[in-house]
């Protein structure tokens, strides 16, 4: 167009002039004198009725900054080749950017949609601004390509909010406010996501959404909320001080989902896959399950892909449960070996359902001072423990391995070390979780475990009380290892048998002597009747009919009877003595065998 032509097109328009420029190729002069023309002198500020503006080309910096649109606005499939700025700008309206290209920064910051806004499909090359923008009626971003930062930091949303297919860089809606329900379906976050103190009014549905980096609603707030997932993130689902309202289930594959001081008012059942979950100071209301997922979760009837997490263990860990209150507490199919239990809550009322693994001891023969080989015996143990026997160890950092008892993120200070006390109190109450659950074998772990802090605990248990642990130990490991109570039991039979041959069978059988007087003059004869005491042989003590004998008189004492056996006074000591320690080992090594078997 001449520019005479256009100087009087010019002149025909008017503020709150409807425009058609569909197709128009805009310079950065010509959107000046446009914009120009429609100023209102009242306000400062272009206004526009009703403007279309579809498949137009505009080159340069496009800049509606305060303006004005009274009717709709069409930029369906324009072509913005630098920045576009529609900061403030108020649209009274329907605004319809679908398949719009923003090569670019497109800036909407504090602009206000009181019509429905769609922009499914915009590819916008640069940074997308929308923060404190306002939506009053629905908002479409469905299929929408942000290949910088998307910022919808304060945005409300006071309509549905559409992002289904959406394809995130970077996404920032801290703060924002979601008045009714907003739909992530398949969306893909290729950077960080950042929800941070977000709140939804209504649903919010992330069905199928992936997170190539981590994702945070730390402080975020869920009110009416009752299905989360499956979402799949490569990194950490961070839930932290966040609040879910009502009874929730959450279904989500990561690396690290972190609910420190997460709050659930409600029920609540988070089903996990590949995760790491910290439980740190989250309050629970009411009773929530965390368990994990056997299969891969599935989304309107297709498996979810979790590629991302393909070089990731599909074991879910629980890391901590620091400051929860357990008893509302449900955790099923879990390991457990990395868990810190210290500081939580009625930990004796927490229910463990399913297989839930603990760590282990350390495996392979070791030596003490380098010299006397030992072997650690196998069974459950606690976090806890290993930090602190890591600790007394001298063991150095992030040295942890199959062969090592586990490092804490502290080590080695001991300030932060849990004490023997202290772990002996968690072994005490997961001890009695175990026994309320019916679950013996587990609770004699958690028993012995007990049993060895309250062994090396030199402050709360006195000498003498540590002197009868030890002795407890070494004979029979608390009464829980049988084996080591049957070799005592035999050691001792040993002893008994050839201290019996040595010392406790006579040579021979005293025979009985009856010794009289007739008197003189007749009468009562009277007889005394005695007999020698028993003595040792001078010589063949150890042989089989003495042996015969010895073994008798030992299996007689392990079942607490007396053999009847002539013996000396020696055997008489040695009989008693036996008959007061070998019943009970024997008594310990049944024990032990019913505790491993009992339900």
């Amino acid at each position: 167009m001449a520019d005479g032509d256009r100087n009087t097109y010019l002149s025909t328009l008017a503020p709150g002039a409807d425009i058609d420029h569909r197709g128009t190729p805009f310079t950065e002069p010509l959107l000046h004198s446009l914009l120009r023309t429609l100023r209102d002198p009242t306000t400062g500020h272009p206004c526009f009725g009703t403007a279309w503006f579809d498949e137009a080309h505009f080159f340069g910096d496009a800049w509606f900054t305060h303006a004005e649109f009274k009717g709709v606005a069409g930029f369906t499939r324009t072509h913005f080749s630098s920045d576009a700025g529609f900061d403030r700008t108020q649209f009274a309206d329907a605004v319809r950017f679908e398949m719009a290209q923003f090569s670019g920064n497109a800036s909407f910051s504090h602009a206000r949609f009181s019509g429905p806004a769609r922009f499914g499909g915009v590819k916008i090359l640069g940074d997308a601004l929308f923060a404190r923008a306002q939506f009053s009626q629905t908002a479409g971003f469905g299929e929408t390509q942000f290949n910088g930062d998307a910022r919808f930091t304060a945005a409300r949303f006071d309509g549905d909010a559409w992002f289904t297919q959406a394809r995130f860089s970077g996404a920032w809606f801290d703060m924002a406010h979601f008045s009714t329900d907003a739909w992530f379906l398949d969306a893909k976050f290729g950077r960080a996501a950042w929800l941070v103190r977000a709140e939804f009014s209504a649903s919010a549905w992330f069905e199928g959404a992936q997170f190539y980096d981590s994702v945070r609603f730390t402080g975020a707030r869920f009110k009416v909320m009752s299905w989360f997932g499956p979402v799949v993130c490569a990194s950490e689902v961070d839930l932290s001080s966040a609040m879910f309202d009502v009874p929730v289930t959450l279904e989500i594959a990561a690396r690290m989902v972190r609910c420190a001081r997460t709050r659930w008012e409600a029920t609540a059942t988070l089903l996990l896959r590949y995760a790491k979950a910290d439980l740190t100071q989250a309050v629970l209301s009411f009773p929530m399950s965390v368990a994990a997922h056997p299969v891969p979760f599935t989304s309107r009837g297709r498996q979810v892909d979790e590629s991302l997490l393909a070089d990731c263990e599909s074991t879910v860990r629980v890391v901590s449960v620091y400051g929860v209150d357990a008893a509302n507490l449900v955790l099923t199919d879990t390991d457990l070996s990395e868990c810190m239990f210290t500081g939580a809550f009625h930990l004796d009322q927490i229910r463990l359902e399913g297989h839930c693994a603990f760590g282990s001891t350390p495996i392979g023969l070791h030596r003490l001072h380098g010299v006397w080989p030992y072997r650690w015996t196998r069974r459950r143990t606690l976090a806890e423990e290993h930090y602190w026997r890591a600790q007394t160890a001298g063991q150095p950092h992030n040295a942890s391995s199959s062969r090592r008892w586990h490092t804490s993120q502290h080590h080695p200070d001991s300030d932060l070390t849990p004490d023997p006390e202290d772990v002996a109190a968690l072994y005490r109450q997961l001890r009695k979780a175990l026994e309320d659950g019916k679950n013996e074998p587990g609770a004699a772990d958690f028993y012995y475990g007990e049993m060895e802090m309250r062994r090396h605990d030199r402050t709360g248990t006195p000498l003498g009380e540590r002197s009868l642990l030890w002795t407890y130990w070494l004979v029979s490991g608390y009464g829980l290892r049988a084996s080591r109570a049957v070799a005592w039991l035999a050691v001792s039979m040993l002893v008994t048998i050839l201290l019996m041959m040595g010392f406790g069978l006579p040579q021979d059988t005293p025979k009985q002597k009856a010794t009289g007087s007739v008197p003189a003059g007749g009468g009562t004869v009277t007889f005394e009747i005695d007999k020698d005491d028993p003595k040792n042989p001078t010589r063949d003590r150890f042989t089989d009919q003495r042996f015969e004998k010895a073994l008798k008189v030992t299996l007689n004492s392990v079942v607490f009877r007396s053999s009847g056996q002539e013996l000396t006074v020696a055997g008489e000591y040695i009989e008693m003595t036996s008959r007061f320690s070998e019943p009970i080992l024997l008594t310990l090594a049944a024990l032990a065998i019913r505790g491993r078997v009992k339900r």
